[in-house]
């Protein structure tokens, strides 16, 4: 074969439709995190917030400031009783460098010691996103495979309902049955043909849903296995876990931060009442240059060197800082009380996503024992329906039956990995690694 034979072939090849690989769970949550824009967002917000250690650090670190001048002088210089006036001019320069080092500065160190605890408030913050964005992508991800497995189980039903309505024409052709047979499952076929239609339409939106989390649209995504193992919760116990979102639920951490932040601004505030000391060194240099007419010109240069403490004592303010330390006192108050909501809330959906798991698995489990009997009564419909001991209808409610069997298997097993999910997450410990796990549950048997 020539080797324009085998360029030939490779450009063919190439222009040749490629089939889209599907994208797993993890997958599409690593593409999450470079394009929602909400998470960028949060990120950027972890970022600000965390300038507010170095701006509180500077608050006790010394400052130095300088300054400069020059200046023209024109001065007529006459003495009592003498000559006229005899004028003189030149130039004034000079500049001055100062370095304040606060010692004492209540205000000043609470900021700091308050610039910690927002650091820690942006970052908890940060993490709640993160947690936020894991649920939002597995959710949107499962909705799509729902929406896919509900057109899919519509559009075998209608195959179903075609092939019943055909044998009911040829049964009512030769005799065997009546039209109604015939009415029935056109009616069936109609009403499938509607379902088929709005089960695309959820499937567009699930998957435009997804793709405003992702950036793109999502072409194929990775199944679940139709053997899917779900796990029961470690620790087995609703209480533990309530108790652990309590205690380490990013929305708790918040508001802790925030508590201690409330406290803080208190004494921050009580400072108006305090003095101030401060070192304060100045080094300073002049130089001023006159002359006269005709006669050389005099210049004088000055340094100066200080050093010394500035103390400043407020003594009244109007009533301004006894107003600010009853209003912090209430934002106290009012923080405090926002921590035990959080932790109550924290708790429910603990609670509630626990129970979603454990419910979710014996409904799973109930659901497939039924879709078993639902098989095996359809089976029998069919067979009763051709020696002539069950009638159209019954065919027809036991195909519906099998296939919304099929669908709420479905929606019960990803609604119970999803409850999964929500549960590590109101105990803030969903990370990617639970992700992973999940991402193993997909793909072909």
């Amino acid at each position: 074969m020539t080797s324009n034979r085998l360029r030939a072939l490779a450009i063919t090849a190439a222009l040749l439709p490629q089939a889209v690989a599907a994208e797993g769970l993890l997958q599409i949550y690593r593409r999450a995190l470079a394009n929602d824009p909400v998470y960028a967002s949060a990120r950027a917000a972890r970022d600000a917030g965390l300038e507010s250690l170095p701006q509180g650090l500077a608050q006790l670190l010394p400052t130095v400031s300088a300054t400069a001048f020059t200046q023209y002088n024109n001065v007529d210089l006459s003495f009592r009783g003498a000559a006229p006036p005899s004028p003189r001019e030149g130039n004034t320069n000079g500049f001055t460098v100062t370095l304040t080092q606060p010692l004492f500065n209540w205000q000043s160190l609470m900021i700091y010691k308050e610039a910690g605890f927002k650091a820690a408030q942006a970052e908890a913050q940060f993490g709640q996103a993160t947690q936020d964005l894991i649920v939002r992508v597995s959710q949107a991800y499962f909705d799509v495979l729902a929406s896919q497995d509900s057109l899919a189980f519509i559009q075998a039903q209608k195959l179903a309902i075609s092939e019943q309505l055909a044998q009911a024409k040829r049964n009512f052709e030769v005799g065997t049955a009546t039209i109604t047979d015939t009415h029935e499952a056109q009616a069936r076929f109609d009403l499938a043909v509607s379902q088929e239609i709005a089960a695309q339409n959820d499937l567009e939106i699930q998957k435009r849903a997804l793709q405003q989390i992702i950036g793109s649209f999502p072409e194929r995504l990775t199944p679940l296995k139709s053997r899917v193992e779900i796990n029961v919760p470690k620790p087995n116990s609703m209480e533990e876990w309530a108790q652990a979102a309590e205690n380490q639920s990013y929305p708790v951490r918040v508001q802790e931060a925030a508590l201690e932040i409330a406290k803080h601004e208190i004494e921050r505030n009580r400072s108006g009442h305090l003095p101030t000391v401060n070192l304060v060194g100045n080094l300073g240099r002049s130089g001023q240059g006159l002359s006269t007419v005709g006669t050389a010109s005099v210049a004088t240069d000055s340094i100066n060197r200080n050093i010394g403490f500035q103390v400043a004592i407020p003594l009244y303010a109007g009533g301004n800082v006894s107003s600010l330390i009853r209003q912090a006192v209430a934002n106290r108050e009012k923080v405090q009380q926002d921590v035990e909501g959080s932790r109550r809330s924290a708790a429910l959906s603990a609670r509630q996503s626990f129970l979603g798991v454990t419910n979710g698995m014996a409904q799973v489990k109930a659901l497939e024992q039924a879709l078993v009997s639902s098989e095996t009564a359809l089976a029998s419909n069919k067979l009763g329906y051709e020696v002539g001991v069950r009638i159209n209808i019954d065919v027809l409610n036991s195909q519906q039956q099998v296939f919304s069997t099929k669908r709420d298997l479905s929606k019960a097993r990803y609604d119970t990995i999803m409850a999964g999910l929500k549960l590590k997450a109101a105990a803030g410990t969903l990370s990617e690694a639970d992700l992973e796990e999940v991402n193993l549950q997909l793909g072909t048997d």
